[in-house]
C-alpha cells in the first residue's frame, strides 16, 4: 500500500500491561433467544481471529479486568509505550477511512463520527467487557472503540497466510465497517432482533452484520484506491478467505457446522469484500435485504 504520504489518525490509545483474559459477562442466556454453548464455542473461535468481540452484539457486560495505564487519545505515549512502525501504519489507515467516511457521510447530509483505535498488548477491559490478545481485533459498540493488539497481525501472515499491509489494513478496515453500522443503528437494530430469535437466526443475522463489514471494508478501498498497490485486493480477498467461518471450522475441528457460522463462509466474505471494492457504493452493501435487520 502507498501509506508514506498518508497522514495518521490523532484517534488512538496506547495501553500497557495486561488487563486480564476475556472474560465472558454474566447474563448470555443459553438456548432460545440467545446463543446456545456450541455456539459460543464457535464465536471463541473466530474470534480468534477477526471480527466484532463476542460482547459487543450481545449486551456484554463488565469481565472484571481493571483498566490498563493509557494515553489519552492523540497524545504522545510517554511512559505508555511509543508508537510502532506497525501502529503508525495502522493509524495512517484509520486516518484514511475517516477522510473516506466523512466524505460519504457528508454526501447524506450527516455527520461522521469516528472511531478511536485502541493498541494493547496482552489485555485490557472495553466497554464491552474484559479482551485479550486471543480475541482477536473487535469493536466495542459501547465506547465505540477498535481494539488491536497487533501482534495479531503476525499471525495473520504466518499462520493463515494472509501477509501484507493491505491485510492488515482490511481487517481495521472491517471494524470501521462496524462503527459505521454502529452510526446509521445497525447494530442496535441486530442486537434487539436477536433477542427474540433462535440461536440458528440469530446467528445467521449475526453473518449479515458482518459480510456488510466486510463490503464496507471494500467501499473504503474503492473510495481511497489511490492507495493501492498491484496485488493489494488480492492479498484482502485471501484475508477474508482465512478468517471464513468453514475455513476456521475446519482448520479448528476438521468438520464444517454451516448452522454455527457467525462470519459467513471464506466464498461469502470475499464475495460481499469483492462487491465493495468493485462499486465503491455503501448502498450496495445491504446484505440484509430490503426488510433489513
Amino acid at each position: 500500500m502507498r501509506l508514506d504520504d498518508e497522514a495518521e489518525s490523532s484517534n488512538y490509545e496506547i495501553r500497557s500491561g495486561r488487563g486480564g483474559g476475556l472474560g465472558l459477562p454474566m447474563g448470555i442466556p443459553l438456548g432460545r433467544g440467545g446463543l446456545g454453548c456450541g455456539s459460543l464455542l464457535v464465536i471463541i473461535v473466530v474470534s480468534l481471529l477477526l471480527g466484532v468481540n463476542p460482547l459487543s452484539l450481545l449486551g456484554g457486560g463488565d469481565g472484571g479486568a481493571p483498566v490498563v495505564q493509557q494515553s489519552q487519545p492523540g497524545e504522545a505515549p510517554g511512559s505508555s509505550g511509543e508508537k510502532t512502525p506497525v501502529m503508525s501504519r495502522s493509524l495512517k489507515v484509520l486516518g484514511s477511512t475517516e477522510r473516506v467516511w466523512g466524505r460519504l457521510f457528508q454526501e447524506q447530509g450527516r455527520t461522521y463520527e469516528p472511531t478511536t483505535l485502541v493498541f494493547y498488548p496482552g489485555g485490557t477491559q472495553s466497554g464491552c467487557g474484559a479482551a485479550s490478545s486471543s480475541a482477536g481485533p473487535f469493536y466495542c459498540p459501547a465506547d465505540q472503540r477498535i481494539f488491536l493488539d497487533t501482534s495479531f497481525f503476525d499471525e495473520l501472515g504466518t499462520r493463515f497466510g494472509a501477509p501484507g499491509d493491505f491485510a492488515q489494513a482490511y481487517v481495521i478496515a472491517h471494524e470501521v465497517g462496524h462503527h459505521v453500522q454502529d452510526l446509521e443503528g445497525t447494530l442496535a437494530k441486530v442486537q434487539s432482533a436477536q433477542r427474540r430469535l433462535s440461536e440458528r437466526e440469530g446467528n445467521a443475522l449475526q453473518v449479515k452484520v458482518e459480510l456488510q463489514a466486510d463490503c464496507y471494508a471494500g467501499v473504503w478501498a474503492a473510495q481511497d484506491r489511490n492507495l493501492l498497490e498491484p496485488g493489494d485486493a488480492e492479498a484482502g480477498l485471501r484475508a477474508a478467505a482465512a478468517v471464513g467461518d468453514d475455513t476456521l471450522q475446519k482448520a479448528g475441528q476438521g468438520y464444517v457446522v454451516p448452522e454455527g457460522f457467525t462470519h459467513g463462509s471464506a466464498a461469502e466474505r470475499q464475495k460481499w469484500l469483492r462487491i465493495g471494492l468493485d462499486s465503491g457504493d455503501p448502498a450496495r452493501c445491504d446484505t440484509f435485504g430490503s426488510k433489513g435487520p
